[in-house]
């Protein structure tokens, strides 16, 4: 297996197996690996999942190709930029998108969020950038940006219901 350091979408696409890359290493399924671990598999279901495999990792570098890597501190971000690029969850939102930014800034600018899971919650939601992308940037474990993520959600959660009570 080459050492591609520049692209995890390289180092899946030029190795022979499936490549996971995980904080702490590279882990590579083989053919032999699969077919020893699924004996009802074929060869055939290999080459798709590694066909699969090969699509989710260029999808990714083509995001990390759209996403700026800027370090921006949020007194520094306008409202208007927040809602260039909504990207919320929608089961979290559904068809109130407009109520949703509002409310996703007002969490922003309280005291709610600690300022790591403001970085966080802006890089993931408003920047597109997966949960494995902020770790890697922030170099620290997927877990704890994934904890971030969540209680910030939650909080977020909490002042949408508020607001759909005061209604």
């Amino acid at each position: 297996m080459k050492n591609y350091r520049e692209s995890d979408y390289a180092l899946n696409k030029y190795s022979q197996g499936i490549i996971y890359k995980f904080a702490d290493g590279v882990v590579e399924v083989t053919l032999e690996d699969y077919l020893r671990d699924n004996p009802e598999k074929t060869e055939a279901d290999f080459a798709e999942l590694k066909a699969w495999s090969d699509r989710i990792y260029h999808e990714q570098a083509v995001q990390e190709q759209r996403t700026c890597r800027r370090n921006v501190s949020l007194d520094q971000v306008s409202e208007a930029e927040f809602a260039v690029v909504p990207e919320f969850d929608q089961h979290l939102i559904g068809d109130q998108e407009e109520r949703a930014l509002k409310i996703a800034y007002q969490l922003l600018h309280s005291k709610m969020l600690t300022k790591v899971q403001q970085k966080r919650f802006v890089l993931h939601y408003f920047k597109g950038l997966s949960i494995r992308q902020i770790a890697k940037l922030e170099a620290v474990h997927q877990r704890a940006v994934w904890d971030s993520l969540m209680w910030a959600e939650k909080k977020l959660k909490k002042l949408f219901a508020e607001e759909n009570s005061d209604r």
